[in-house]
């Protein structure tokens, strides 16, 4: 009988030991997935992360590509439009030079003091006319240059306000 006392204990001890072993077992199993299911789902937050990092960022260069074309096409328009009234007051001032030589040679041609006047007069009223045909005409050519060269800049302002608005 004192076999039988002295071994319960060597085989609680056995047992218990298995048990632990196989908890042990268990635990390591459990964890095992655990970090594995963890690490592959990092794994799948990190990726998409990257995509939208890199979607962000593609996003922004076409945004400023788009913002660059925008700025050579507001400054192209504006370029031709100071082309168009530069020439328009060239033109004009050509025009205006010949007219004044025109009425220096008829001064000099008059008779009268009357017909001084009258030719006088009447080049005033030309000149004048033609001068507020001439402002009226660089005003709408500088109204339209102004609507062409802010046209692609409120267009990308526009479109701006568009995507902020779609991120809310």
């Amino acid at each position: 009988m004192d076999e039988a006392i002295a071994t319960k204990p060597k085989v609680a001890v056995k047992t218990a030991a298995a048990e632990t072993a196989a908890a042990t077992e268990q635990v390591y199993k459990e964890t095992t997935v655990h970090a594995t299911q963890a690490a592959h789902a990092a794994q799948s937050a990190m990726k998409d992360a990257m995509e939208k990092s890199l979607s962000a960022i593609n996003e922004i260069n076409t945004q400023g590509k788009r913002n660059v074309e925008a700025v050579v096409a507001s400054l192209t328009a504006a370029t031709h439009g100071a082309e168009a009234l530069s020439s328009q007051a060239m033109a004009f001032t050509k025009k205006s030079v010949e007219g004044h030589v025109e009425q220096a040679k008829a001064l000099s041609g008059a008779r009268s003091i009357q017909e001084v006047i009258e030719l006088q007069t009447t080049f005033a009223k030309s000149a004048f006319e033609s001068y507020v045909a001439e402002v009226t005409r660089a005003s709408e050519t500088l109204s339209n240059t102004l609507k062409d060269s802010f046209r692609p800049l409120n267009e990308r302002a526009t479109a701006l306000a568009e995507t902020m608005q779609a991120q809310r």
